[in-house]
């Protein structure tokens, strides 16, 4: 995206993958919920795990070494002029589905018309950047963009996925469906057991197994994953050895809770891995669409009422960090740096979008004393509420005007957010706000997620090193009024919008990273989420049978890179 990539034109494998990992064996991974589909691009129904990084394929692979960098993969060569206005790229002759049907130019054109056209929200706001479809040979195609001047298109197109034209239509595209589909990957789907469980096999065929980018990668012969109701039963499968992996997040388990004799005596290993990304931003993300929210000045309240460090303490063992930015673990990240020149230029038009301590980078989201009492908090919501046009009355928090109690629902997916949920409205009792805390299955949950039928939900905003599109999926006003994005606030400025733009057109990743950290201040100063914690690590625990490679590129572990060695001493895999 920036910059030149890591690696030589003649590179032979990436460097956190071990190009002679033994293949073999089965690995079992575990999903909380259930699904009713095996179609990932499509907001209808629930599509299970694996198939979109298993079955299917992108024209080029990217690198988790990098901020962002991508490898030829089913494009063999990729052509982008200065301005990247354009891209061409020329198919590799080798390229097939996993039925033998070579890939053609016209798969890649019909992909980019149906996504754009009956696909996700995401891919329909960026393939409709594309103004021009080009065949300009047998295995060539070429992308011409409108003039936005955004230099991420090239890399959005060569993560474009590419689908079988003469399995599919327009039509049949868009319905969910249990049929196992067809893609050029590496694991074809072998079994479904709906909503309960889907099985890999990998392809003994599969036409891109000694490419660089694959080598040392996709080495389980079979990979299955379970379904499990809720997160108890999930990690019991994982003590009882039904599943292999399992990345923790729940600070109370990883603190106290491997105390079990495969963990006692070694055939379960826990690892804190390094990992060089932001963390995101976890949250709970308030619905502004809904009016009791629609006043910063209660937003801010109910941010002052949220007792990080009695939480910390009490709920998780003082094992999480605080986040203050929503690319925090990073240079990304805005907190505790003064806006730099180039910063201060894209906001001059905006002079109200940031508060004046977040842009000199003296802010900080406070901690409480962690007594469990935040009188401090309480104090400065009040006043906040008050101004907001909210009274006590009888212990209760009233409009002023109608008298009309201040309450409002929070969503659950599990118990574990319920339990810190309940502590949270806990705290928001002590001044008047009645809170509800509504625990719903997987599929009610995801469902009203999408058509944003919520006060307050709790969410996770991962982030790369090289946010872009996506960002508009997310923070864009038109995204607002997307069912299916990721905007779940319901952001609408015109401040985030041009820091949007100007990440994209970019040229240098100066200029780069002080357009993203410019964003960061103004959805901060936006107060659109309570945050919550993140890890500074990444915590696995796996059973002794899985080996991984040495070192951890900056993206974190990667699962295809592993291998399975029943016998730790040989590495001798089964049959």
């Amino acid at each position: 995206m920036h910059g030149t990539p890591r690696e030589d034109a003649d590179f032979s494998h990436f460097s956190y993958a071990e190009p002679d990992a033994p293949k073999g064996g089965k690995v079992r991974f575990a999903e909380q919920g259930t699904f009713d589909s095996l179609n990932p691009f499509i907001v209808k129904g629930g599509a299970a795990e694996g198939v979109r990084q298993y079955v299917y394929e992108t024209l080029m692979a990217r690198a988790y070494d990098e901020p962002f960098s991508l490898y030829g993969l089913i494009a063999e060569t990729i052509d982008t002029p200065p301005d990247r206005s354009w891209v061409e790229f020329t198919l590799n002759p080798k390229a097939k589905f996993s039925d033998g049907t070579p890939i053609t130019v016209e798969d890649v054109i019909f992909s980019h018309a149906v996504l754009r056209d009956r696909g996700r929200p995401n891919h329909r706001s960026y393939y409709k950047k594309v103004t021009k479809v080009e065949k300009t040979g047998d295995r060539s195609v070429r992308f011409t963009f409108d003039g936005s001047g955004d230099r991420e298109m090239p890399l959005i197109m060569a993560l474009m996925p590419i689908l079988p034209s003469h399995l599919l239509t327009p039509e049949t595209f868009e319905k969910t469906t249990l049929k196992p589909p067809v893609g050029s990957g590496p694991y074809i789907v072998a079994e479904v057991d709906p909503g309960k469980r889907i099985t890999y096999k990998r392809n003994p065929d599969y036409w891109a197994r000694d490419l660089p980018v694959n080598r040392g990668r996709f080495n389980f012969d079979e990979i299955r994953i379970d379904y499990f109701r809720d997160a108890s039963s999930m990690f019991e499968g994982f003590k009882s050895g039904l599943v292999d992996l399992r990345e923790e997040l729940n600070p109370t388990l990883w603190a106290q809770g491997y105390d079990f004799p495969a963990s006692r005596d070694g055939r379960v290993v826990k690892e804190s891995l390094p990992i060089q990304t932001p963390a995101g931003m976890s949250a709970l993300a308030f619905n502004t669409r809904r009016p009791q929210f629609a006043d910063p000045r209660v937003r801010q309240a109910l941010i002052r009422l949220f007792d990080y460090a009695w939480m910390d303490r009490t709920l998780y063992h003082d094992l999480f960090a605080y986040s203050q930015s929503y690319f925090v673990r990073s240079e990304l990240s805005s907190h505790g740096r003064p806006a730099d020149a180039t910063e201060r230029r894209l906001l001059a038009p905006f002079p109200d979008a940031v508060k004046p301590e977040i842009m000199n980078g003296t802010f900080s989201f406070r901690a409480s004393d962690g007594t469990g009492q935040n009188r401090q908090g309480r104090v400065e919501a009040l006043k906040l509420l008050e101004a907001a046009g909210y009274v006590l009355r009888d212990g209760t928090l009233v409009n002023a005007e109608t008298g009309k109690p201040f309450t409002f629902e929070i969503l659950a997916r599990n118990r574990a957010q319920e339990r810190l949920l309940l502590t949270y409205a806990a705290a928001l009792k002590q001044v008047g706000i009645d809170v509800r805390i509504r625990q719903v299955d997987a599929a009610q949950y995801e469902r009203r997620k999408l058509t944003f039928d919520f006060d307050m939900i709790p969410n996770y905003w991962g982030a790369s090193l090289s946010p872009g599109n996506e960002q508009s999926f997310r923070w864009g006003s038109k995204s607002a009024e997307t069912e299916g994005s990721l905007n779940l606030p319901g952001v609408q400025s015109e401040a985030v919008d041009a820091m949007i733009e100007a990440i994209l057109a970019a040229q240098t990743r100066d200029d780069f990273v002080s357009a993203v950290r410019a964003l960061d201040r103004i959805l901060l100063s936006g107060d659109y989420v309570v945050p919550l914690f993140y890890l500074p690590d990444q915590w696995i625990a796996h059973w002794k049978r899985l080996k991984r490679p040495q070192s951890t590129p900056l993206y974190g572990y990667q699962i295809d890179t592993w291998w399975y060695a029943e016998d730790s001493k040989t590495g001798a895999t089964t049959p």
